[in-house]
């Protein structure tokens, strides 16, 4: 995201500027779920989303390990837990419905050390809360799912799923851009019956500038049109913070950059894993630790590493922006979390620069692999909300106050939850129009 030009100035737009109810800034899953949801909950607002990218779904969406996730993980009553019980149903129905690559494989969480047994029965407790079908297995019972994976014990969670989460993002922009004649796919028609106008995807528009009008409109501005619309939507995920703040609004938090790093089995040694094996996470580190993940076009993933990116789309380990850089630099909650958290970022970085760490960490799964058999893959950046006191937040967040809805996090699990989050979104525009 290259340095914004200056906002314009309140009454600066100008009688020709392109006249909306509703824009959303940002065409990734979560942006095109909530321009859908608007379309079916209010079929005649004008619509637009505004994307810098050349297509839909180019970062975070197209850039994961294709997972649709149970919701096992997440505490009883978050907007995690809650929207991707939902959103996981959902999206294999929508899948479906437009013949998108999707599969219910269910998935094996393993415990390779006594330590982690504990953990391992919590997560059995909490998948029954939720109502997720969940079996306890012993290293016999693993073997038959998966031959390869060592353990002591694992559940299987039966709901989890693989899909291809950019198809998903292709499909939606098409819905919201399509005019509907009330009998179209999912519903078609909106309240009332009445056809849906079909809204529109500005792609390679990048907002440079965002001011409030005295009669309440926003003005928006990217470098080859200016929007005025009654409900500015924030869906710009890992530059969601600087959007907010361009809108005048203080998001309290920041985005700080984690790169994802892959590997791939080469396709010879695919066969050494059938479907998903992830291990009994940490609850003192974040994130999920290395798994195992087969993809809806057959190829075998092993990742992520998560360890600081240099840049807020820094897929590449090279890859310096100096401004997000010094942004990250100068935010104390960066500082905290590297001194709650450095002995397992050591590790991450360490793995992240030795393809044999990597490996013997991947090992404790998968005995049977070597690093001959792992090739890169691209890598992902997780746009992690931190708070000022090093805290990571862990739920979904949403803000704003207005003619502003902003989306502050949405990591994973949100492309498994996008519907319900896209209708979420929605309700609160509604309520601001």
């Amino acid at each position: 995201m290259s340095p914004p030009s200056p906002s314009p100035r309140p009454g600066e737009a100008r009688e020709n500027a392109l006249r909306q109810d509703v824009v959303v800034i940002g065409a990734g899953i979560v942006g095109l779920a909530t321009a859908y949801a608007l379309s079916l909950a209010a079929p005649r607002l004008r619509i637009t989303v505004l994307e810098k990218e050349p297509g839909p779904g180019q970062h975070q969406t197209g850039r994961n390990s294709g997972v649709v996730h149970s919701g096992i993980y997440y505490r009883p009553g978050s907007l995690k837990a809650r929207y991707a019980l939902a959103g996981g149903a959902e999206l294999a129905k929508f899948c479906a419905a437009h013949r998108i690559p999707y599969e219910i494989t269910g998935k094996l969480i393993v415990a390779t050390e006594h330590a982690e047994l504990p953990r391992l029965h919590a997560l059995v407790q909490r998948g029954r809360e939720h109502g997720i079908p969940v079996r306890e297995l012993g290293p016999a019972q693993i073997a038959e799912y998966e031959p390869q994976v060592a353990g002591l014990a694992a559940i299987h969670v039966g709901t989890t799923g693989i899909c291809d989460f950019r198809a998903v993002a292709r499909a939606l922009a098409g819905l919201v851009t399509a005019p509907d004649d009330g009998g179209g796919a999912d519903g078609g028609s909106g309240a009332g019956g009445a056809p849906r106008r079909g809204g529109s995807i500005r792609y390679g528009e990048e907002v440079v500038g965002i001011a409030r009008e005295a009669d309440g409109t926003v003005t928006v501005l990217t470098p080859a049109a200016r929007l005025r619309t009654k409900v500015l939507v924030n869906c710009a995920g890992l530059h969601c913070d600087r959007i907010a703040r361009m809108a005048g609004d203080d998001p309290g938090m920041r985005i700080v950059p984690f790169r994802g790093e892959f590997y791939e089995l080469a396709p010879g040694r695919r066969g050494l894993v059938r479907g998903l094996v992830y291990p009994v996470p940490d609850p003192d580190f974040p994130f999920l630790g290395v798994h195992l993940t087969r993809d809806v076009h057959g190829g075998v993933h092993l990742g992520p590493n998560a360890v600081p990116a240099l840049a807020r789309e820094g897929y590449r380990r090279g890859t310096v922006r100096l401004r997000d850089l010094a942004d990250t630099a100068a935010f104390p909650g960066t500082w905290r979390i590297a001194r709650r958290h450095w002995r397992q970022e050591a590790g991450e970085i360490r793995r992240s620069l030795s393809k044999r760490a990597f490996t013997a960490e991947a090992r404790r799964l998968l005995p049977a692999l070597r690093p001959s058999d792992l090739r890169a893959a691209p890598a992902g950046v997780r746009a992690q909300a931190v708070l000022p006191d090093g805290t990571l937040v862990d739920d979904f967040l949403f803000a704003g106050g207005g003619p502003f809805v902003h989306v502050l996090n949405a990591p994973s699990p949100a492309a498994t939850a996008s519907l319900p989050i896209g209708r979420e979104v929605a309700r609160r525009v509604l309520e601001a129009l």
